[in-house]
């Protein structure tokens, strides 16, 4: 399949750097909406399937793909499109590197490309994750330093949080309001303008290190929270206590208490990555952040927690780990969607495996799991699997479970999610 190559004389609008779970949302969003919009991504591969209107991203399916194809979305791998572009907006990844400390190479390799082809008037937005200073500091300097020209003066520059969640069916790009600070007062006034065509409401803020900040404050507080219920949970078995109804008691209060719930750790982008952004940043600075390592500390436990309940309940049978047909239900790391990413299922089978355990997954989102680059044996119902395995873990409460089925069918289940109850179920 030929990549399309708009030319950088073609009237574009926006570009959108890097065409994952955060920029094909986005590019879709304003192609939709009428803005002549080019995705701009590295990989060939990624590129020529959004061009035959497969789409890789669990928010746009192909249907939505292909009308934004329709409404005349580009995609390419040729950089030369952001010269001809009124606004660039970077979505490339921020993970961590193996040292657990920021990884900025796509965000600056994106920059020191955008700044080649830089030109004056142009708006430049970062949404990409990221500790504070970084819009101001070296995004700016690559941006500067290679085309010559002046942010704030010659183009706008500006930091976005993206708030994508995914599988979420009831906020969206358009209805979730967007932050925004940029490098001047103008720089951001040209962002909420960009912006407002897209969503229905846009947040300023006073800079951009203020909305850096604010992404890592949202997913800090739920990092945080969410290890409280963690470790709460923990010590919540040794005491008898249904941690799940007390959650549910405490939430009906209607001030002061925002429910959280625990599980078998954290997955995805932002909980087990983001906060470590904020963290890092911080002991640059000669402090500690111990909110946020601890957190990090507690829900990294959760899996080895997990295996230590499974053994437990095997015991209580009389059945030993070692050769035990364990199914485990829903690998990806949020219910309803195919992102796999940080999922707390890796480390759990890593657990289950040392332990002699027999594994099979049951994921009607995926047709393939590694782990360490061993294969696990995979399943995409629960029908047939449970009944023939002596434990069953809810680890995802997919809608394609039918989770009382599998309570009624397998000898035992432990559910980390709190949504069953019965002879055979012990909860998280």
């Amino acid at each position: 399949m030929t990549d399309p190559q708009p030319g950088p004389a073609a009237p574009v609008e926006l570009v959108v750097v890097g065409l994952g779970y955060v920029g094909l949302p986005v590019a879709v969003e304003a192609a939709e909406r009428g803005l002549r919009t080019v995705g701009l991504d590295v990989d060939a591969g990624v590129v020529a399937a959004l061009h035959g209107g497969t789409s890789h991203v669990d928010d746009i399916t192909d249907e939505q793909l292909r009308g934004a194809l329709a409404c005349g979305l580009t995609v390419t791998t040729d950089p030369t499109v952001l010269a001809g572009a009124e606004t660039v907006v970077i979505c490339v990844p921020t993970p961590l590197d193996e040292h657990r400390a920021p990884d900025l190479g796509a965000v600056f390799a994106a920059t020191e490309t955008i700044a080649r082809q830089l030109r004056p008037g142009q708006l430049i937005v970062l949404e990409s994750t990221t500790y504070p200073g970084t819009t101001d500091g070296p995004v700016r300097e690559r941006l500067e330093g290679a085309s010559g020209l002046v942010a704030g003066r010659d183009f706008a520059l500006a930091f976005s949080p993206e708030r994508i969640d995914p599988g979420n069916p009831t906020y969206r790009l358009a209805n979730t309001p967007k932050v925004v600070g940029g490098l001047t007062a103008a720089c951001t006034e040209r962002a909420a303008a960009f912006y407002g065509r897209l969503v229905d409401t846009v947040v300023r803020t006073s800079g951009c290190r203020e909305a850096e900040m604010a992404k890592l404050l949202e997913n800090t507080y739920r990092h945080v929270n969410i290890a409280l219920v963690n470790e709460m949970a923990v010590f919540s078995h040794e005491l008898g206590v249904d941690l799940w109804d007390a959650i549910a008691a405490a939430a009906s209060k209607p001030f002061g208490f925002e429910p959280f719930y625990p599980g078998p750790g954290v997955g995805g982008h932002c909980i087990p990555i983001d906060p470590n952004y904020l963290s890092h940043r911080v002991r640059a600075l000669g402090y500690q952040f111990r909110f946020v390592e601890l957190a990090q500390e507690i829900s990294g436990r959760m899996p080895a927690y997990v295996a230590s309940r499974v053994q437990l309940m095997l015991n209580d049978v009389g059945k030993p780990v070692r050769g035990a047909r364990i199914a485990l239900l829903g690998l990806t790391y949020k219910a309803d969607i195919a992102d796999d990413r940080e999922t707390p299922a890796r480390p759990l089978i890593r657990h289950l495996r040392s332990l002699g355990a027999d594994l099979v997954g049951v994921d009607p989102y995926l047709d393939r799991f590694e782990v360490d680059g061993v294969p696990l044996e995979l399943a995409h119902t629960p029908v047939g699997v449970v009944e023939a395995c002596d434990l069953a873990v809810v680890l995802q409460r997919h809608r394609a479970f039918d989770l009382e089925a599998v309570a009624a069918a397998a000898p035992l289940v432990l559910d980390t999610r709190g949504t069953l109850r019965g002879p055979s179920v012990h909860r998280l």
